[in-house]
């Protein structure tokens, strides 16, 4: 049974940083594709980030792009998503999202993040 482990949120002033880390275990395959979503409140979930683990390739949603990096360590079955000059409205949930097929996806719990002075 694949488990995935968020962590990183927190409460975090504009213009601010932030870490997240998310970790699979009982991964069995070693092709897939890592990704970061997240949900503010009355909206849907949107993609962040994504990172192929075999081939390389990423790609931001264009909210993001220069702000955040997703990074992976393959060894240790992990993924990054480092935050830099957060904005209000980056405040969400985060989730993390390995995709072993384009049919099977294990998601994170989800940790928040929120933006405010």
């Amino acid at each position: 049974q694949v488990q995935v482990v968020e962590s990183g949120g927190g409460l975090v002033q504009p213009g601010g940083s932030l870490r997240l880390s998310c970790a699979a275990s009982g991964l069995f395959s070693s092709n897939y594709a890592m990704s970061w979503y997240r949900q503010a409140p009355g909206k849907e979930r949107e993609l962040v980030a994504l990172i192929i683990t075999n081939g390389g390739g990423t790609n931001y949603a264009d909210s993001v792009k220069g702000r955040f990096t997703i990074s992976r360590d393959n060894g240790k079955n992990t993924v990054y998503l480092q935050m830099n000059s957060l904005k209000p409205e980056d405040t969400a949930v985060y989730y993390c999202k390995f995709s072993t097929s384009a049919r099977t996806s294990y998601w994170g719990q989800g940790t928040q993040v929120t933006v405010s002075s």
